[in-house]
C-alpha cells in the first residue's frame, strides 16, 4: 500500500505517455477527510439544526467518482449519499483500454440539481500501472472547491492492469480451450443454435456466388423478406416486432419470378392485422420520434412513419405503442431532454413461433435481428439499381435522401441499399425474445403490460438439431446489447451484482455495453483478417490528432489499428477490409453530414498513423505500404440508359447535386450493414453502428449477435474454416466485385484474405471500378466495390482522392468540416 506525494500529475510530456492496451481492473473504495474538520463540524451542526426545525436549509449533493485514462472517461461510480468526511463506494470496474495516457485520474464530485462540483482529484502515473503489479493506494486529493486547512482529503483505490499481449485470449482465435463467449455477460453464449445469414432484403434468382461448404455442399443464399413473410404468415401463437421504424405500407415480396403464393401486393400492415384477427398475439413496438408532432405534419425529422403506424393499428387487434427513448429518472432535466430528443431505440427484431420439422404440431421460437428495418427504402437486391424498375418495383417505394427535392417525379438515381440481417433459432432466440419482453415491461403503457404471453421452452421446445448436418452444422450464439435500465427491466441496482452480469454502473444508471465488448474481444482474438461492413466508422478519439474531447471513445477502430500494428511488429500477415457508405445518408454538404465525415477522417488518419509507426518499428519503411494491411472501401453503381426505362416528367433543378448525379448516371450504394467477420470463423451481425451512439450503451439502444460453428473453425495446423461464415463472406464479395472477382489473380486468391496477394487483388478491382465510376464516359459498372475516395501515401499520410477534394457530383468536401453549431454528442 502506498500514498501519492501530491494529488495530481505534473504537466504530461510525450515521454510520460504510455499506450495502455489491455484490461484495467479498478476499485474505488472510500474517501477520507473529504471536507476539512471545521467544514465537517459546520455541516453536522447544520444538519442537527435542520432536524430540530424540520427544515432543509442546505442542499447536499450526492457523491461519485470519475475515472479517466488520459483524455478518456472510462468509468463513473454510483452516486452515494452525502457524507461529510468518509463516503464509501466499494465499486469495482473491469475496463477494456486502448488509450495513450500519462496518468489515470480519479475525480471526486458532488452532484447538484444543475451540474456537479469537483471536491478533489488525484492521479497515478500510467507507467506505474502498466507494469502490471497490483497496487492499493491512498491518493491525496487536490484542487477541490473547499480549502482543506487541517486535513488532506484522500481516496483509497486499487489498480491492476493486464497487458493485452499477456492475455491468453490475444491472437488465439476461438479454438482456445474453454472458450464460451464473453464473460461475464447478461446473456451467456448458447449452444445448439442455428443461424441464417442474409445479404440485403432480397436476392434475384440469378445470384449465384458459387461457394462450396465443407463436405462439398453448395452454399445457397437465403432471401430475408421472403422468409420473414412466410414466417409471419405461418405463425400460430405470437409475433413480436420491435423497430426503429415499422412502415405498415411496405410489401415484403415483390419479385414476380419468385412470388410466394398469396403474397403479391400484401402490405406488412395487412399481414400483421390478418394474423391478429386469427387470434395470434401481435405486439408492435416502434421507436417514438419525439419530433413527430402535428405542426411538422407528424412526419418527424427521421421520417420513421411512427405516427402513421400507430394510427394504422389503432382500433385493431394488433397491440402497438410508440416507445420513446426515455432517460433514467436519476438524470438531470437537461440530460433527460438530451437523451429523449437526440437518441433512439435502434433495435430491429421480430420474434415468433414456427413449425418444427419432423413433428406433427411442434412449434419453436425463431428471432430475426440485424440492420434491415421494416420500412421504406430497404427493398433491394444484389444489383442495387439506380434507374431501372422505378415505375414497377419501386413505384411506391422510391427513396433518395441525399438530394433536396428528390422524388419519383424527378427521377433517379434512387438510393440503393446494402444491408445484412440474420435469423436465429435455438436458445439464443429466447434471449432476443427476453430483450423484447424486458423492453415491453419497462415502457409499455399500463393497459398493455399484460399483453405479453407466458412463453416457455416447455411449450415451445427447441429441436435437437436444425438441419441435416446435425452437430457439424450447429452454431454457438451470444446475444449482445447496448441498452440501459431506463429501457429494460431485469438489471440489478447493486453495482457488485450488476458486475457479475457484465453490466456497468455509472452514477444511478446501469448499462449493458456488451456489443462493444463483443467487438473488442473478437478483434483481440483475431489471427488473420477482419472484414467489416458498417454504416459508420468512427471512434478512438483519445488517439486522434485533434478533438480528443469529442467523446467518441469507442475502441473498435483503435483496437483494429493496434492489432495490425502488433502483427507487423511480429512479422506476421494480417489484413483489414472496411466497407462504409461514401458518405452518411443525407445531403453531403450539410452541417451534420460534414461533421460525421470529419470524425471518420480523424479516425482513419489515426489508424494509418498507428500502422505506419509499426512499419517503421519493423524496419519496413520503403518495403511495406500501410495499404498492404488496412483498406477502406465504399459501394457505388453506374448505369447506362436502357430502352423502356422510366422517364421522369420533371427534371431536377439544373446545377444541383441531384441534376449532376442524374446526368452522370451514377450514385453511391448506401451501406447500412452492421457486420464483422473475423478469420472466416466468427461473425457479428446486429443493429449497432460503429460509432459512440451505438456502442456507449446509454445512447441508442441496440442488439446484435456473435456466433460461430464449432465444427468449422481454423485449425492450429493452418487448416482454414470453410463453414457458413466463410461462405457468407465470399457471397458478399461476389456481390461487391461481380465480374471483377479475381481481378486477374484468380478467384482462389480470395480464400486467403490476409495474404498480400488478396489485398492487392481487391484494391486493383476497387480502383478499376472507381476509375469507371468517375470517368466522363458512362458505362455499366462490372461490380460495386469502390476504393474510398482517399489516397494513402507510403508514409501513411491521408489526402483526398478526387482532384477537387469533393465527393463526385457534389461540392461536399471528402475530408469533412467541423460544425460550429452541432454538439459532438449528436454526430459521434
Amino acid at each position: 500500500m502506498g500514498s501519492s506525494k501530491d494529488g495530481h500529475a505534473a504537466a504530461a510530456t510525450d515521454a510520460d505517455v504510455v499506450y495502455l492496451h489491455g484490461v484495467l481492473e479498478a476499485t474505488v473504495f472510500e474517501a477520507d477527510h473529504l471536507h476539512n474538520a471545521i467544514h465537517g463540524r459546520i455541516i453536522k451542526a447544520t444538519e442537527k439544526l435542520e432536524q430540530s426545525l424540520g427544515a432543509h436549509c442546505v442542499q447536499h449533493g450526492s457523491l461519485y467518482v470519475d475515472i479517466d485514462v488520459g483524455a478518456a472517461r472510462v468509468a463513473r461510480t454510483r452516486e452515494v449519499e452525502f457524507h461529510p468526511t468518509s463516503p464509501t463506494w466499494n465499486q469495482s470496474f473491469h475496463l477494456h483500454c486502448a488509450y495513450p495516457a500519462a496518468a489515470i485520474t480519479f475525480t471526486v464530485k458532488s452532484q447538484h440539481l444543475v451540474g456537479a462540483s469537483v471536491l478533489g482529484r488525484a492521479s497515478v502515473p500510467t507507467a506505474r500501472v502498466a507494469a502490471g503489479h497490483p497496487m492499493e493506494l491512498w491518493l491525496d486529493l487536490r484542487g477541490g472547491k473547499h480549502r482543506h486547512e487541517t486535513h488532506t482529503p484522500r481516496l483509497r483505490v486499487r489498480l491492476r492492469f493486464l497487458d493485452v499481449e499477456r492475455d491468453p485470449c490475444w491472437d488465439a482465435g476461438i479454438r482456445l480451450s474453454g472458450f464460451a463467449g464473453i464473460k461475464p455477460a447478461f446473456f451467456p453464449e448458447r449452444t445448439n443454435c442455428n443461424v441464417t445469414l442474409y445479404q440485403n432484403s432480397h436476392l434475384s434468382d440469378a445470384f449465384d456466388p458459387s461457394v462450396t461448404l465443407d463436405g462439398g455442399r453448395p452454399y445457397r443464399p437465403a432471401r430475408l423478406w421472403e422468409d420473414l413473410y412466410v414466417a409471419i404468415r405461418d405463425a400460430r401463437h405470437f409475433v413480436y416486432v420491435a423497430g426503429w421504424s415499422v412502415n405498415t405500407a411496405i410489401t415484403l415480396v415483390r419479385d414476380a419470378s419468385r412470388m410466394v403464393p398469396g403474397a403479391e401486393g400484401v402490405t406488412l400492415g395487412e399481414l400483421l392485422k390478418g394474423k391478429a384477427d386469427q387470434g395470434v398475439r401481435v405486439l408492435v413496438m416502434p421507436w417514438q420520434d419525439k419530433t413527430s408532432v402535428p405542426f411538422l405534419g407528424n412526419a418527424g425529422v427521421m421520417k420513421t412513419h411512427d405516427e402513421e403506424t400507430r394510427a394504422f393499428f389503432h382500433g385493431t387487434n394488433v397491440r402497438c405503442f410508440l416507445c420513446p427513448r426515455d432517460a433514467d429518472a436519476a438524470l438531470t432535466l437537461v440530460q433527460s431532454i438530451e437523451i429523449s430528443i437526440e437518441f433512439t431505440h435502434h433495435q430491429k427484431t421480430v420474434t415468433l413461433d414456427i413449425a418444427t420439422p419432423g413433428t406433427a404440431d411442434g412449434r419453436h421460437i425463431v428471432s430475426f435481428i440485424g440492420g434491415i428495418d421494416l420500412c421504406d427504402g430497404r427493398y433491394d437486391d444484389e444489383n442495387h439499381t439506380l434507374f431501372r424498375e422505378l415505375d414497377t418495383t419501386y413505384s411506391h417505394d422510391f427513396m433518395q435522401n441525399n438530394f433536396k427535392h428528390a422524388s419519383l417525379r424527378h427521377g433517379g438515381p434512387r438510393e440503393p441499399w446494402h444491408d445484412v440481417h440474420c435469423r436465429i433459432e435455438g436458445p439464443a432466440a429466447w434471449d432476443v425474445l427476453a430483450n423484447f419482453e424486458h423492453r415491453w415491461k419497462k415502457q409499455a403503457p399500463s393497459r398493455l403490460r399484460g399483453c405479453l404471453l407466458d412463453l416457455s421452452p416447455a411449450t415451445f421446445p427447441d429441436p435437437c438439431s436444425f438441419n441435416d448436418g446435425g452437430d457439424t452444422d450447429s452454431w454457438n450464439v451470444q446475444v449482445f446489447r447496448s441498452v440501459d435500465d431506463a429501457s429494460v427491466v431485469g438489471f440489478p441496482t447493486d453495482p457488485a451484482e450488476a458486475a457479475t452480469m457484465g453490466l456497468t454502473s455509472g452514477k444511478d444508471l446501469t448499462i449493458d455495453r456488451s456489443i462493444q465488448i463483443g467487438y473488442v474481444e473478437a478483434i483481440r482474438r483475431a489471427r488473420r483478417f477482419i472484414y467489416i461492413e458498417n454504416q459508420y466508422f468512427l471512434g478512438g478519439c483519445a488517439s486522434w490528432a485533434e478533438d480528443r474531447d469529442s467523446g467518441c471513445l469507442n475502441l473498435v477502430p483503435v483496437e483494429i489499428a493496434l492489432k495490425v500494428a502488433a502483427k507487423i511488429r511480429r512479422g506476421e500477415r494480417f489484413a483489414v477490409y472496411v466497407v462504409t457508405p461514401m458518405w452518411p445518408e443525407g445531403e453531403p454538404a450539410s452541417d451534420s453530414i460534414q461533421a460525421i465525415v470529419r470524425w471518420n477522417r480523424l479516425t482513419v488518419e489515426m489508424m494509418y498513423g498507428i500502422v505506419m509507426e509499426a512499419i517503421d518499428d519493423a524496419g519496413l519503411r520503403g518495403q511495406a505500404h500501410p495499404c498492404d494491411y488496412l483498406n477502406f472501401f465504399c459501394l457505388g453503381n453506374r448505369e447506362t440508359p436502357r430502352p423502356g426505362e422510366y422517364v421522369p416528367p420533371v427534371k431536377p433543378e439544373e446545377g444541383t447535386d441531384y441534376w449532376r448525379a442524374q446526368a452522370s448516371r451514377r450514385g453511391p450504394i448506401y451501406v447500412h450493414a452492421k457486420l464483422m467477420i473475423v478469420d472466416d470463423e466468427y461473425v457479428i451481425v446486429g443493429s449497432a453502428n460503429l460509432n459512440e451512439r451505438s456502442l456507449a450503451g446509454n445512447r441508442d439502444s441496440e442488439i446484435a449477435e456473435g456466433s460461430y460453428q464449432p465444427a468449422h473453425l481454423n485449425g492450429r495446423d493452418g487448416g482454414r474454416a470453410r463453414g457458413v461464415v466463410h461462405a457468407f463472406r465470399m457471397s458478399l464479395w461476389h456481390e461487391h466485385l461481380m465480374d471483377n472477382v479475381g481481378a486477374g489473380a484468380g478467384a482462389a486468391v480470395f480464400a486467403e484474405p490476409e495474404s498480400v496477394e488478396c489485398v492487392h487483388a481487391v484494391r486493383r478491382a476497387a480502383e478499376a471500378l472507381w476509375d469507371a465510376y468517375t470517368r466522363d464516359r458512362v458505362e455499366d459498372l462490372r461490380g460495386h466495390l469502390l476504393t474510398f475516395p482517399i489516397s494513402v501515401s507510403e508514409f501513411g499520410e491521408v489526402t483526398d482522392l478526387p482532384a477537387d477534394g469533393c465527393f463526385p457530383d457534389t461540392k461536399a468536401p471528402v475530408k469533412g468540416r467541423k460544425s460550429a453549431t452541432l454538439p459532438a454528442i449528436l454526430t459521434t
